[in-house]
């Protein structure tokens, strides 16, 4: 028996039965897309190249896949982090690649009207190497706050990890994460975003703890099949304030995947 990528796909799109997208704009699947406490399953592929990394300047390169998985009806959010990294070594040439340290969150979001909200942990496995990872275990509160009136997704993602077990050869893990996120939706699911991440290294010495990103991005939402959403989407930053040795320059290009809950359920 033949196959034919055409016919795969369809079996795919059958097998999971993605009718419930079908009925939904582009428009509308764009801000479904953006909500991170959004009932769905969500799978984004995202990939951040930066640019003048190091003391020899060079690209370093961390695709982060990030599965999404609601529970409960939406009520708990699950998000999982796994990035690998090609990471230049601290010389002219030469990278190390691999796994760097896995983390795991979950939200509880409550019903509420107008704005949405998530609280609950988030924990980091030292899943890397001595190169790519902390090599210690580190543990934290998780917080997500946004709004979507009319065009508009905006809200704010932050988190901090602690450092509570591990290696004792190195330093204690202290950093925190803000995510801040202004979307417009213009029409037939393009739209315009700004999503930098802030970080903060409380460990490191004065004048070295901050990186803050500015930029922007595009995005437009497709419908593979008819049915199957893709997210697409291209963004650039500049980081105005980083420690010695950061990137100057992040280009990030993401490839999310929507699939409905309906598929977790059990047919009666």
């Amino acid at each position: 028996m033949k196959f034919s990528l055409r016919s795969i796909l369809a079996l795919f799109l059958g097998i999971t039965s993605f009718a419930v997208f079908a009925q939904e704009t582009n428009e509308e699947l764009a801000k479904i897309a953006q909500n991170p406490l959004g009932n769905i399953m969500s799978f984004p592929f995202q990939n951040n190249t930066n640019f003048n990394y190091g003391p020899y300047k060079r690209v370093q390169d961390i695709l982060n896949i990030q599965p999404i998985i609601p529970f409960f009806n939406g009520r708990l959010i699950t998000r999982t982090i796994i990035p690998l990294q090609w990471q230049p070594e601290n010389s002219p040439s030469g990278t190390v690649f691999g796994l760097s340290d896995i983390q795991f969150a979950a939200v509880y979001s409550p019903k509420t009207k107008g704005v949405m909200i998530g609280l609950g942990p988030i924990v980091s496995f030292p899943t890397g190497s001595a190169t790519l990872g902390s090599q210690k275990w580190s543990a934290g509160p998780c917080f997500v706050i946004l709004a979507m009136p009319g065009h508009w997704v905006f809200g704010v993602l932050a988190n901090n990890l602690w450092s509570f077990a591990g290696n004792s050869d190195r330093a204690d893990y202290n950093q925190m994460l803000i995510q801040y996120f202004i979307n417009y939706n213009i029409k037939k699911g393009l739209y315009i975003t700004m999503a930098p991440i802030i970080t903060a290294n409380w460990e490191a010495s004065a004048g070295q703890q901050w990186l803050v990103p500015f930029g922007l991005g595009i995005g437009k939402v497709f419908k593979i099949g008819g049915k199957l959403p893709l997210n697409i989407q291209l963004a650039g930053f500049y980081n105005a304030i980083r420690p010695d040795y950061a990137p100057d320059w992040t280009v990030r290009v993401q490839a999310q995947v929507m699939l409905p809950t309906s598929i977790l359920k059990k047919k009666k």
